[in-house]
């Protein structure tokens, strides 16, 4: 009986962690920063897929230890099946060191003596598992040694008895066979006999293999690379895909031909090669996209060669593999840019389709405020060294209420909130953290210098949170100094990959009327600037959140959606104002503050409560405010 197929693709073989040189153009030992990602072949492929709309998993080893625990929960994060994945307790996860020296030149060290995924055997692969799948790919590397060739073939064996397909990487790595130095990374071609007789007797059992034209010289056995074809064609019949570089591909579903250039091709993207490393693994994933679903090979080249387009153009390998919102986007608007990460539209998909998951609502205590506790404390007497643990309190009070669901959040300081941000991380809370100078109009950074190189020592899932004081009636010369703020924390957020949040407080210096909010978010989206996240002050009325509602489907329907502030308003008003924001599908929470905090901080600070009644005056005001907001969204749910 057959079993039923519930995932599309099952890759197997490496999974490392690839760290990549951020400068370009010097060599590796001029480096001085790495940026880290999920690399190695197939799970590169894995990942690709997963995000072009296919259901993968990954077979694979991988060391217990951080970087094998990274490579597991960015795989979950990418939506790819970490089932097949074994923790090995004796090995390390194997690691590689990239970078880009010119267009020509793409350094590499890998670590992978005795590493993890070569360590994958055969009592590893779960027959049951791979019949799950419509489709098995394995990779060239995953044939070098005994033991791992010993996985490969088993389940190969057990795609071919469930009726499924098997996919052939070449993947050809010389120095992974062990026929060139640890200096020899990048090198792609070393003739050798022993390899060509270990690939070619897994070539009947393949339906598609896939390979660049040294690879196929490698499988085939000859210098030649009609020649290699026809000889891999003598040995399957399987469907031939030849990846030429800046040409595209080639295709061959039967014969070979006269002339490379007679196989199936499809459409071709002129654009500037960046970094060719993981190029390979973005075209597998784009053209697995079409073939598993059953596209003309025409439909699956195109696909192909696009995906290969995009990680050519940037730096990183999975990472840079685009999704199929991304894809299509490219194929049916085309790009003004050679140098494709350079196109902001394309960029803004890349990222809002990539970034990572978070909950549908918010309920957010907010106590990242720093000037309004330096006057309470020095109002009433008390030392400003005790800000810090009183917000410490605040964090407890929020895991009191939260109780280890998921929704909840903080917004914290990393001035009077540091040990704070500890606790609040160690809670798994969504936290954004402020950027602006507190009270600023114009807007000013509190963090002196380039905003960028301050946010990269921010751990990757913090929120930048950017408050700004702007109506859409300032004088112009106070808005553009604002929109010159908000314009270098779009840039400096998106460099480091970390999500912005903008608040933008308009009734404070001006009329609030139905058209503010949507008029100053206009103004921003004119000027590409596209927060993850909108937080905004209540509207004067369901019309005014249907306005915001239409403003941001219209220029930015990515976006996470709105949360509320408080303003500081009596908890009975903030009530009211959630009645008139919760018709709207955009606003996904709150994040309030003073409303809650303020009581407990003011008799904390002056030793009329202690720590316990501190966090109980907290939490009971946050837990109203949150059974009030989850009442009203259960309401709205059955209604």
């Amino acid at each position: 009986m057959t079993e039923p197929q519930i995932l599309d693709v099952i890759t197997l073989g490496r999974a490392s962690v690839d760290l990549y040189g951020q400068q370009i153009g010097c060599r590796l030992e001029d480096t001085a920063s790495f940026a880290k990602a999920v690399g190695g072949c197939p799970a590169n492929i894995a990942i690709g897929t997963a995000r072009l709309g296919l259901r993968s998993a990954l077979i694979t080893r991988v060391g217990a230890e951080a970087m094998g625990g990274f490579i597991r929960e960015q795989l979950a994060r990418e939506g790819v099946s970490t089932q097949g994945i074994v923790t090995d307790p004796k090995r390390l996860t194997a690691l590689v060191l990239l970078g880009v020296r010119d267009d020509h030149q793409f350094p590499l060290i890998f670590y992978r003596d005795n590493c993890a995924d070569m360590a994958l055997c055969a009592d590893d692969i779960d027959p049951a598992f791979i019949a799950s799948a419509g489709a098995l790919v394995v990779t060239g590397t995953h044939l070098s040694t005994d033991t791992v060739r010993g996985a490969t073939l088993k389940a190969i064996a057990a795609a071919k008895a469930a009726g499924r397909k098997v996919i052939f990487d070449i993947d050809y790595r010389p120095n992974l066979w062990g026929l060139a130095g640890h200096d020899a990374g990048e090198s792609r071609y070393i003739a050798s006999q022993r390899v060509t007789t270990v690939l070619q007797p897994i070539l009947p059992d393949c339906d598609l293999i896939v390979g660049t034209e040294e690879e196929f010289r490698i499988a085939g056995g000859t210098e030649e690379v009609l020649t290699a074809l026809a000889a891999v064609r003598a040995r399957s019949g399987a469907t031939l895909v030849l990846k030429r570089g800046p040409m595209g591909c080639s295709v061959y579903p039967g014969a070979i031909p006269a002339d490379l250039d007679q196989g199936v091709r499809g459409a071709g993207f002129p654009i500037e090669v960046y970094n060719v490393l993981g190029a390979g693994d973005a075209f597998m994933s784009g053209f697995l996209r079409g073939w598993l679903k059953g596209e003309a090979l025409e439909t699956c080249c195109t696909w192909a060669n696009a995906c290969g387009a995009f990680a050519v153009s940037r730096l990183l390998c999975s990472p840079e593999i685009p999704t199929w919102a991304e894809l299509q986007f490219f194929l049916t608007h085309g790009s003004p840019q050679k140098a494709l990460r350079k196109d902001a539209a394309l960029n803004h998909i890349h990222w809002a389709t990539t970034r990572r998951p978070q909950p549908e609502g918010l309920m957010a205590l907010a106590i990242d405020h720093r000037a309004q506790f330096e006057e309470l404390a020095d109002r009433l007497g008390a030392p400003r060294e005790k800000i810090e643990p009183f917000k410490r309190l605040a964090v407890a009070a929020a895991a009191q209420v939260a109780a280890g669901r998921e929704g909840f959040g903080m917004l914290l300081d990393g001035t009077y909130g540091r040990t704070a941000l500890f606790d609040a991380a160690a809670q798994n809370f969504w936290i954004g953290r402020p950027v602006e100078k507190p009270g600023s109009r114009p807007l000013t950074f509190e963090i002196g210098g380039d905003l960028g190189s301050h946010l990269i020592e921010w751990p990757v899932d913090q929120v930048v949170k950017c408050l700004c004081f702007y109506h859409p009636d300032d004088p112009d010369d106070l808005k553009t100094q604002q929109e010159e703020r908000l314009l270098a924390l779009r840039d400096a957020c998106r460099r480091v990959g970390r999500e912005m949040l903008v608040e933008i407080i308009a009734g404070k210096h001006g009329v609030l009327r139905d058209d503010t909010i949507p008029r100053v978010m206009d103004r921003l989206y004119d000027l590409d600037i596209k927060p993850d996240w909108w937080k905004l002050e209540p509207q004067v009325s369901p019309a005014a959140w249907a306005k915001i509602d239409t403003t941001i489907r219209t220029r930015d329907p990515l976006c996470r959606g709105v949360v509320l502030l408080g303003l500081e308003a009596p908890e009975e008003d903030l009530l009211a104002a959630f009645e008139v924001a919760v018709g709207s599908p955009l606003v996904r929470g709150f994040a309030v503050g003073r409303t809650i905090f303020a009581a407990a901080a003011e008799a904390w600070l002056s030793g009329q409560i202690d720590d316990a009644a501190a966090i109980a005056d907290m939490a009971g005001r946050f837990a109203r405010l949150t059974e009030a907001w989850e009442k009203l969204q259960a309401r709205k749910k059955a209604a």
